[in-house]
């Protein structure tokens, strides 16, 4: 079973459309991605403002950067 995952964005991002986009075929085979809106916390807006789309492992903490593709995100998840 693939681990828990956090996709950081915000609303109106086309970035982060394309992400979750790129993510879809993955959900449908079982993996669990939570959106998180940066927009809901100062810390993230510091953190990721420069940087999202950022798919981040709840099992380690690594963070991937946009971008990338499904190919990419699974050996992520390896």
């Amino acid at each position: 079973m693939p681990p828990e995952c956090q996709l950081f964005g915000t609303l109106g991002c086309h970035l982060c459309e394309l992400a979750e986009d790129e993510l879809m075929p993955l959900v449908e085979h079982g993996l669990m991605v939570e959106l998180v809106d940066i927009g809901e916390n100062d810390a993230w807006v510091d953190e990721y403002g420069l940087r999202i789309p950022v798919l981040r492992r709840l099992d380690t903490g690594a963070e991937l950067d946009w971008p990338f593709d499904a190919d990419q995100v699974v050996a992520f998840l390896l």
